[in-house]
């Protein structure tokens, strides 16, 4: 099966990046890398270990290098950029302890998605591994609880929201709250993803969670094959555009991993191709080993043709979080993320248009009580939207 990808439209820079971050480099590579150094920009290829949040990696990578391969002015900026992430990481180590000690103290389950437990049970090493914020996994019964207890802490929460009729519950995943004092930003979950769509209850995901061993108080996290489930599909929603999130599959491949319960998760929850889309695009740009049991995830086109569309973001410095996001970047994405569904999947977005968005009660304001008249007008409340010329000044 031959799930060789197109990367001839990859800057120099990322492939640099890449063949650090491969495993297994045999003398080939290093004679690679030696040619891939010359007329690199480097100025460029350390905004792009920054777009990739992939600097504390390739620090040791590149201490490892001939001196006169790289500017010392790079491996220097690198090891600065590790060092301060080492602080972050400490710092959010502690605040993840305390807020689950608090949270537990109040019989709230909370289950940790990334950050420093991620670090240490993929890496070994919570240096190794960037994290912005902290996200954390709730019942969504408690989401009022958790705020107070966060305010009274000294969190605000960024009440970007808006919505009608409950489609928050289904639509949006999470909530932002921050803390100017620490510097701290966390979200918390009632969802693992944005529907419309199925995923694992909180109480499946109670049931296999793991206690990490980072801290002295128990702080808990995905089992392993709900934290690949989870990982897959947010880089995937996200285009793969950052490089971090592909080397935490790399290093979630190399674990023992029960890929016949990971199938069935993907066939319930998601779609099988996504998870070879992830699969292929570690093997190709980071020489992961694929094995016999993960097969059933690459083989046809489907997944080949996802990798590949997804080179879109890794030959771009895609943002996607950033506003504006460019109008063709933004097109493309959609288009993407509609390729990535499941024909179930498909369903339910498509679906899920005719639940009334915010937007039609702003075109129609109507008491509380006449919410539900916006199902029969929603096609007429967007007809007008899309037909409607802007008013000149």
């Amino acid at each position: 099966m031959d799930n060789t990808l197109n990367l001839e439209n990859v800057p120099q820079e990322v492939r640099f990046m890449l063949e650090l971050l491969k495993e297994d480099r045999n003398q080939y590579t290093q004679q690679h890398i030696k040619a891939l150094c010359k007329d690199i920009d480097w100025d460029l290829f350390l905004k792009l270990t920054v777009h990739h949040r992939v600097y504390p990696l390739l620090s040791s990578k590149i201490k490892a290098l001939d001196e006169h391969l790289v500017p010392s002015h790079v491996a220097q900026f690198l090891k600065q950029k590790y060092k301060h992430n080492t602080y972050q990481m400490l710092h959010l180590s502690a605040e993840m302890e305390h807020v689950s000690k608090l949270f537990a103290d109040q019989h709230i389950r909370t289950l940790f998605l990334k950050g420093p437990v991620l670090a240490q049970d993929l890496y070994g090493d919570l240096s190794l591994r960037t994290s912005g914020d902290l996200d954390f996994l709730i019942p969504i019964e408690h989401l009022e609880e958790a705020e107070n207890l966060l305010v009274a802490l000294g969190y605000q929460k960024d009440d970007y929201i808006e919505t009608i009729l409950n489609d928050w519950r289904w639509r949006h995943h999470h909530v932002t709250y921050t803390n100017p004092q620490k510097r701290i930003k966390l979200e918390i979950h009632w969802r693992l993803h944005p529907g419309p769509g199925r995923e694992p209850n909180f109480q499946e995901l109670w049931e296999r969670r793991r206690k990490s061993t980072l801290t002295s108080h128990s702080v808990f996290y995905l089992g392993q094959e709900d934290l690949f489930l989870f990982l897959v599909s947010h880089g995937a929603r996200h285009g793969w555009s950052r490089l971090r999130w592909l080397v935490d599959i790399q290093h979630m491949m190399r674990q023992r991993l029960d890929w016949e319960k990971l199938y069935t998760l993907f066939k319930t929850y998601h779609n099988p191709d996504v998870a070879g889309q992830a699969i292929i695009l570690a093997s190709q740009l980071l020489n992961t080993k694929v094995t016999e049991e993960m097969n059933p995830f690459v083989s046809g086109n489907d997944p080949k043709r996802l990798a590949q569309e997804s080179l879109f973001y890794v030959e771009r410095m895609v943002n996607l979080h950033t506003d504006p996001v460019p109008k063709e970047v933004s097109n493309y994405h959609s288009h993407h993320l509609f390729s990535l569904m499941s024909t179930q999947q498909k369903f339910f977005f498509i679906i899920s248009f005719l639940h009334p968005y915010p937007e039609d009660a702003q075109t129609l304001p109507l008491p509380k009580c006449f919410h539900f008249l916006y199902f029969p007008l929603r096609p007429f409340l967007w007809a007008w939207r899309k037909t409607r010329k802007p008013v000149l000044p």
